[in-house]
């Protein structure tokens, strides 16, 4: 072959190996497209299903029957009580001592006031007046003053007289400077087959809001 002849099928070779190349390149280019695209489709799903895990938690959370159930001898623990009621919806129910206490009943300085002698004595259960009825409720706050560093006995009549097995109950105090941690621990030690969350205490300057920003925390 001569000279111009080479030249010729040299060309058509280039020719030849550039479409093939073209061809693949083509082919290629809408696989990435897709397996982009359906990264971002699973990353979507991932958000979409993690958004409803969310949604279904809150909704199982609404469903709850909740009851703030309190004693208070001096109306601080009350006044905390309806708080909660209002940042919960929930039923506002009190523990009505069959026997008031009077102002001497819960004199500190006195060894012999009635008070003194309750929480000296390990098995000390006051009466309860009213009725209460817990069956219906899921979660249940439980308010109390704190009494010599500890739950007054009557909160332990309360314990005594309903099957609260398997309830969540959130514990929640007042006190002028005394944490819940002890009055915490002898209603865990007193009845393990309930769900116990770690309560706060309180004091009577406490505002209605930030009872509501603690009670959102919780999700309950």
């Amino acid at each position: 072959m001569n000279k111009k002849t080479w030249l010729v099928i040299i060309g058509i070779l280039i020719i030849g190996v550039i479409g093939v190349v073209g061809g693949i390149c083509l082919m290629t280019s809408p696989t990435s497209e897709l397996d982009s695209s359906s990264n971002t489709q699973d990353t979507s799903t991932n958000q979409q299903e993690g958004n409803n895990s969310d949604q279904n938690n809150e909704d199982n959370n609404s469903n709850k029957k909740i009851a703030i159930i309190y004693f208070s001898a001096t109306g601080n623990t009350k006044k905390v009580a309806e708080y909660i009621k209002d940042a919960t919806d929930g039923d506002l129910i009190e523990i009505v001592p069959k026997e008031k206490y009077t102002d001497s009943d819960l004199n500190y300085g006195n060894d012999n006031s009635r008070a003194n002698r309750e929480q000296n004595d390990s098995n000390a259960r006051p009466e309860i007046e009213n009725n209460i009825n817990t069956d219906s409720y899921d979660v249940i706050y439980l308010g109390y003053p704190i009494w010599w560093g500890d739950v007054p006995k009557i909160i332990l009549t309360f314990l005594d007289s309903h099957n609260l097995n398997g309830k969540t109950i959130i514990p929640f105090c007042t006190s002028g400077s005394t944490p819940i941690t002890t009055s915490l621990n002898t209603l865990k030690n007193y009845n393990k087959n309930v769900v116990w969350i770690d309560g706060s205490r309180f004091s009577s300057s406490t505002s209605q809001n930030e009872i509501k920003n603690w009670v959102n925390e919780l999700n309950y």
